[in-house]
């Protein structure tokens, strides 16, 4: 615990056999509850982790008394609201719970996932047991545990919503950051600021984040993007729902026995594709439908007259590319059109910037 509240840490992994006991073992007192999420893995990590919760040393000191709705005439939404959190299991990955008087928590999937899959299913047992703050570190040992107390502590002491760890503003990022990954991250932070909304973040990719039992409960949980990308689709869930976000400088961590599973040069292009999609998902869940801004008709406008100016500019390059003469009104009207629609996205962009300043703590 943290003053006294309560800390868990879910650890998806998946063939980890080699590096989940380093994680276990160097996670700091505080941490209540270690809830390990084995997403069908091939090795024997069920073996290790199962070897762990029986050894006493990892005996819980912490009860966790989850508290359930007291019926009575005025609280029938709250009523409601349990009762649609306890069906909704079904809509994760099939699965099997491992609890015992440890602190280790050991779920089973029993069908692959995906990580984005693993990490929803721990954020569900921390949901349903009513975790103050939930924390996420990968099975593969790269994330510091002496970090972890100041990923939280934002959370704890000031009410953050969400936060997450920043490799790239540590001074070593430029050498201890693969070159590929770093351009592959810088690339799509870029896409994340424009599909999310929260403009300042910078360290898009890294897991090692920290959310509280009021974003849990914000966002539909079960429908968070099951791979690699749901670190960006959680980011615009989150800004939909309006939640609070910090940064917190982190350093980066290689070599310490991990390997890599993830696949850049097919990631990038699927993630890219999904911020796409999660961008107009943005911009009529939230500027539309939850809180109208003029925003919304700014990027809209600015849509529809690029689309409208396409035609234009086709004829411009069969007349250069025929040496065909070119009306000179075909030439105006696009430039009009096209420099309409660009100053009507970056105002567009500017009241983004502007409106989601309040979300970045």
């Amino acid at each position: 615990m943290i003053n006294n509240k309560t800390i868990a840490v879910v650890v998806p992994c998946y063939n980890e056999e080699t590096q989940i006991e380093l994680v276990i073992k160097n996670m700091p007192e505080f941490v209540d509850r270690i809830v390990v999420v084995n997403d069908l893995s091939k090795d024997k990590t069920e073996t290790v982790v199962k070897s762990l919760i029986n050894n006493e040393s990892y005996d819980s000191s912490t009860e966790i008394n989850p508290k359930r709705v007291i019926p009575n005439p005025y609280n029938r939404a709250e009523q409601i609201l349990e009762k649609v959190n306890d069906e909704e299991i079904k809509l994760y990955t099939p699965q099997k719970i491992e609890e015992s008087k440890s602190k280790i928590i050991l779920i089973n999937h029993l069908q692959n996932g995906g990580v984005g899959a693993a990490i929803a299913s721990g954020y569900k047992w921390c949901k349903d047991n009513q975790i103050d703050c939930t924390a996420v570190m990968a099975g593969d040992g790269q994330m510091d545990p002496n970090e972890l107390d100041s990923i939280c502590r934002p959370v704890i002491e000031e009410n953050i919503d969400y936060v997450k760890g920043n490799r790239l503003i540590h001074r070593s990022a430029l050498l201890v950051i693969p070159k590929v990954r770093y351009l592959g991250n810088s690339i799509l932070s870029i896409l994340t600021k424009l599909a999310s909304g929260y403009w300042h973040v910078s360290d898009t990719q890294t897991g090692y984040t920290a959310i509280s039992n009021k974003a849990l409960n914000a966002v539909r949980i079960h429908k968070i993007y099951k791979s690699y990308g749901m670190p960006n689709d959680l980011l615009v869930k989150l800004n939909i729902a309006f939640c609070t976000l910090r940064e917190v400088e982190i350093k980066p961590v290689y070599n310490v026995g991990e390997q890599s599973k993830m696949k850049i040069f097919k990631v990038i292009p699927r993630v890219s594709f999904l911020l796409f999609k999660s961008f107009f998902k943005r911009l009529w869940g939230k500027y539309l439908f939850r809180d109208f801004h003029p925003l919304f008709l700014l990027y809209n406008m600015s849509f529809i007259l690029f689309g409208i100016s396409l035609p234009f500019i086709t004829k411009i390059f069969k007349s250069l590319l025929f040496e065909n003469e070119l009306n000179p009104f075909t030439f105006l009207g696009f430039l009009f059109l096209f420099i309409t629609a660009f100053q009507a996205f970056l105002f567009a962009m500017w009241m983004d910037i502007q409106d989601n300043e309040r979300l970045y703590k």
